[in-house]
């Protein structure tokens, strides 16, 4: 019968403090970055020069493009 009784009633939103959602919480601060392990350095370049193939151009040569007959 109590089953019943509730259905007449109708459904509620419960109301006691333990059904309630918590007030919001700060939120904790942002990490830290960690300190690097190793100093940035600079590269020094390499005595000889860097390589340079000779036949560089021909690797990165631009293929014609057709262009469109109006």
């Amino acid at each position: 019968m109590t089953m019943v009784k509730d259905i007449e009633e109708g459904c509620r939103t419960p109301k006691r403090s333990a059904c309630r959602i918590p007030a919001a919480m700060v939120c904790p601060p942002a990490p830290k970055k960690k300190p690097a392990i190793y100093p940035a350095r600079k590269r020094v370049p390499p005595k000889k020069g860097y390589f340079v193939p000779p036949d560089l151009e021909l690797i990165f040569r631009v293929a014609p493009t057709r262009e469109a007959f109006a």
